[in-house]
Order: structure tokens, then sequence, then C-alpha cells
């Protein structure tokens, strides 16, 4: 009859919301608030005026808040989590950014990710590959044989 203690929550070093994670973590915690009013503002109120780019803001609020918890988590799990949403991100403003530029018929209003996150500064289009750095940098390494 042992006393179990709760699971550590405190991050490792080097896991995907210490230092630098820290900030990378605030900024999609940003977007995911920034997305998740604008796509449930637009769905709501006008859905039919733009379904496709109305959806797809929605999605990008998905992505967001996912990788926003799955980064801040940190487990290796999470960082499983993050890695595939960090991809679904990139390859979503990749492919809404060229679509929403090559046939803007499509995309009446704007997304996050229309023009590559243009309406954002470019954010969007800059922070899947911050992402992707970030999980890359911070990936668990077999401890070296000295």
């Amino acid at each position: 009859m042992g006393i179990t203690l709760p699971e550590q929550t405190t991050p490792v070093p080097g896991s995907t919301s210490s230092g630098p994670g820290r900030a990378l973590v605030a900024v999609y915690g940003v977007f995911a608030l920034a997305a998740t009013a604008r796509a449930g503002f637009q769905i709501a109120t006008k859905l039919d005026e733009a379904p496709l780019a109305y959806l797809l803001s929605g999605l990008s609020a998905v992505v967001y808040v996912v990788a926003t918890l799955a980064l801040a988590k940190g487990t290796p799990t999470a960082r499983r989590v993050a890695w595939a949403a960090v991809v679904v991100e990139l390859v979503g403003v990749l492919a809404v950014g060229a679509l929403s530029l090559l046939d803007a018929g499509d995309f009446p209003d704007e997304t996050v990710w229309s023009g590559f996150g243009a309406g954002y500064g470019f954010v969007p289009l800059v922070l899947p590959f911050l992402g992707v750095a970030w999980l890359w940098h911070t990936r668990p390494r077999p401890a070296s044989a000295d």
C-alpha cells in the first residue's frame, strides 16, 4: 500500500513548451483564439455567402487549437499530435494560399490562410515552419555512450 504521486507536469528541458517553445505556444494560442472567433462568427452569421472559405476558417481554428495544446503539453504522444497538426497547417496554408490567389471565385471572403496569411502579416505562413523547426530541434535523441 504505497502512495502514488501524480504524474509530473513540469516540462522537461528540451521539451516543446520550455524556453523559446513558450513563445511559440503563445503565438499558436493567439492564432487559436483569433481563428476560432473569426470562424465562429463567419459560420454562425454568413455561411451561405462563402461556405468553402468559412469552413476552411473553421478547420484552421481546429488545427491551431490542437497544435497549441499539443505543443504546450510536450509529452511523446502530444509531440506526435503536434507534428500532425503542424504538417496539416503547413499543407493548408500553402494549398489555401495558392488556391485563393489562383481561383479567387472560390474564396469570396478571406480565411486565416487566404493569400498565404496576408491578412495576418504572413504569420500563418511562417508559423508552421517555426513549428516544424522547433519540433525538430526538441526531438528526443538517444543518449550518447561515452
